[in-house]
């Protein structure tokens, strides 16, 4: 073999492992017909609008949630200019009390924001504010039908979320604990139940109170992380939403990697013992 073969062979091998390499850093995260890098999505329900730039630069998000009710469409202070161009809005449903007026508010919202994504809110229950997991598997349905990428917010049951995916959602959002808490992953086991058992990307959203608990999630299986009052409530703002982004693609490369095994019983010395013990 000459040396023009060898380096073909050597380059090619090169580019291969680089094309791999390449593919696995994008590590596309779908939602539909969208594809998206960050795994974070950011809520803007309680920022003051000046720091609201800020914090999704820092977090590096591409989807931001926004309540129809705060656009004020041509008014003075209108949310949708301090969200930069580039980033891809989620209007909520915030508000509605029913699948009815779920659609609603959903098609006002795509003539307002000019956006085909809409994340389902069903809230009845007005003292812990539980989503209603029935009407929004109805609003699901018809708003899938009309072309909508429909992300749904859902207590995390099984039958439920089966529901929600056959009705056409693009992913399955159960919340960690309720909204606006900071109290964490009170729902781990179920929240795990539907990552095992849904063929969807599983977003875990209200409820999640610190970077750490994002990473918990992620290194659970969770496609990807909501987060809200945590941030607004931060004491700097700017700096907790990079904590979160952070926190978030740490908690994703330990899912991808394989986390290590957990001995229940006894101790695994991770140097060796012979020669000094046990002789």
């Amino acid at each position: 073999m000459n040396n023009n073969t060898n380096n073909n062979t050597e380059n090619n091998i090169i580019n291969n492992v680089n094309s791999e390499n390449s593919s696995q850093s994008k590590d596309i995260f779908k939602l539909g017909k969208y594809e998206f890098t960050s795994r974070f999505i950011l809520g803007s329900g309680k920022y003051s609008l000046e720091l609201i730039d800020a914090a999704v630069k820092q977090a590096e998000a591409q989807i931001v949630t926004l309540a129809l009710r705060r656009a004020n469409d041509g008014g003075i202070a209108n949310i949708l200019d301090y969200i930069p161009e580039n980033v891809h809005l989620l209007p909520n449903t915030s508000g509605a009390r029913n699948a009815e007026e779920a659609v609603r508010i959903a098609r006002l919202s795509r003539e307002l924001c000019h956006s085909d994504m809409v994340k389902i809110e069903v809230i009845r229950d007005t003292k812990y504010l539980l989503p209603d997991n029935y009407e929004t598997a109805k609003a699901t349905e018809i708003l899938a039908k009309e072309g909508f990428v429909v992300m749904p917010y859902m207590y995390p049951d099984l039958n439920a979320a089966r529901d929600m995916a056959n009705a056409g959602a693009a992913c399955i959002m159960p919340l960690a604990a309720p909204i606006g808490s900071n109290r964490g992953v009170c729902t781990k086991d179920f929240i795990q139940i539907l990552i095992d058992e849904i063929d969807l990307p599983i977003i875990v959203d209200a409820g999640i109170g610190r970077p750490s608990q994002a990473c918990e999630v992620m290194e659970m299986g969770a496609a990807a992380v909501m987060a809200n009052t945590a941030i607004a409530t931060a004491g700097d703002i700017p700096r907790m939403a990079a904590a979160f982004k952070n926190a978030i693609n740490a908690g994703r490369e330990a899912y991808l990697s394989g986390l290590g095994r957990v001995k229940k019983d006894g101790a695994s010395a991770s140097s060796p013992l012979t020669g000094y013990l046990h002789q």
